[in-house]
């Protein structure tokens, strides 16, 4: 295996367009923390953006970082953290998921689109992103979108290479908008409710002016395990006066304990970083997204193949662990989504399991057409991680 570590976008260039003449593919790699996830690779060689760092752009005034793509997550957190600003999601983290090492970067975070708990709040990282520089099939460098939010100049690229799993292209620099870093944060945890009442409460909750970013139901080992949790953020006084009144309207779910920002640091920690459902080491882990007030049927509906569940996003998020024997409860978990109206993610299984089973939901004949004429205008010669997120693609 050859690992190609460029540090300009020249040299990108180089190496993609070198592999298109010589018709062999490229594994694409950030910092190596999500490995595990998506249809195993048969590249040989590898194109690791570990040599592109740096923070490019950061206008405080003007709410944007613009980073290379190797950069690490940490570093962009802890620039903004600085300044008392931050990315308006929360970056996923999945090396515990994965038993990785390596550090998340600001191209994989984009590329896997590794949204976090105040994802349904704040959008999703596709949302919070505004320009992009990366290198295609060809070997040519591409700029797509700008450094000021209100840019809306030619095709939008930005998002087609959100969740893209490096299918399109090789990452070079990622420009993010940012929100000012709240004062302080604050969870009100409801105790022992079931699926139905926690969704119930989570979806009573949301529907307030209250301004909740973070709305999960874990429902623990046993009876009485069972938490639900409704984050609030913002200046001290205006989070306790919201915290009291959510509080109130709560009441016929059972008293709220209130935890503060260091204590409930590590409950959504676990959520953002899919850990949360606590499951053994070597269980098949889904993500299922869904309506939220359906998620509860669906989770019951899985009863007899999931392990252990959890609920984020008010709902619309279901964690499942299965046991990672014969599909890792593929069949089930597709029927149950599509009959729900929403998708499912393999995100982690056994290497053979991922290249039986479909990882991502599987797109419609239109849908996969389409998909598949948008990677041959990227990536004609399928250079750049080909058959990562579906067969022949």
């Amino acid at each position: 295996m050859s690992l190609h570590t460029p540090t300009t976008e020249a040299e990108a260039c180089a190496v993609v367009a070198e592999a298109r003449a010589a018709r062999r593919p490229l594994q694409l790699r950030g910092g190596g923390t999500r490995a595990g996830l998506g249809r195993p690779s048969n590249a040989t060689d590898v194109l690791c953006s570990a040599g592109l760092t740096g923070i490019t752009l950061y206008e405080p005034s003007e709410l944007v970082i613009g980073a290379r793509a190797g950069t690490p997550v940490r570093v962009i957190e802890e620039t903004l953290a600085a300044r008392g600003q931050m990315l308006p999601v929360e970056p996923a983290d999945h090396r515990r998921l994965y038993g990785t090492a390596g550090e998340p970067t600001a191209g994989g975070l984009v590329a896997t689109g590794a949204s976090g708990p105040r994802r349904f709040a704040a959008g999703a990282i596709r949302d919070q992103l505004i320009g992009v520089r990366f290198v295609n099939g060809a070997g040519e460098a591409i700029k797509s979108g700008g450094r000021v939010m209100k840019n809306v100049t030619g095709l939008d690229l930005v998002k087609l290479q959100c969740g893209a799993h490096g299918t399109l292209g090789f990452l070079t620099e990622v420009v993010f908008k940012v929100v000012p870093r709240p004062e302080t944060a604050l969870t009100l945890a409801l105790h022992g409710l079931d699926d139905a009442r926690a969704v119930a409460a989570l979806t009573l909750a949301i529907g307030t002016p209250f301004e909740i970013t973070g709305a999960a139901h874990l429902p623990g080992g046993g009876p009485g395990d069972a938490v639900t949790l409704l984050r609030l953020e913002g200046f001290q006084a205006s989070v306790d006066d919201r915290a009291s009144r959510l509080a109130a309207l709560l009441g016929a779910f059972g008293a709220a304990e209130r935890r503060d920002a260091a204590s409930a640091a590590p409950l959504w920690e676990g959520l953002r970083d899919g850990v949360a459902l606590d499951a053994r080491p070597d269980a098949a882990v889904w993500r299922l997204s869904v309506a939220p007030t359906k998620g509860p049927a669906v989770a019951a509906r899985l009863a007899g193949v999931a392990e252990r569940h959890a609920f984020d996003w008010g709902g619309g998020l279901l964690w499942l662990a299965v046991d990672p024997a014969g599909d890792a409860g593929a069949a089930a978990v597709r029927a149950a989504v599509a009959e729900a109206g929403g998708h499912a993610t393999l995100v982690r299984a056994p290497e053979a399991v991922r290249a039986a089973a479909d990882v991502f939901e599987p797109p419609a004949p239109a849908l996969r057409a389409v998909t598949a004429a948008i990677k041959a205008s990227c990536d004609p010669e399928r250079v750049l991680n080909p058959g990562r997120m579906y067969g022949g693609v």
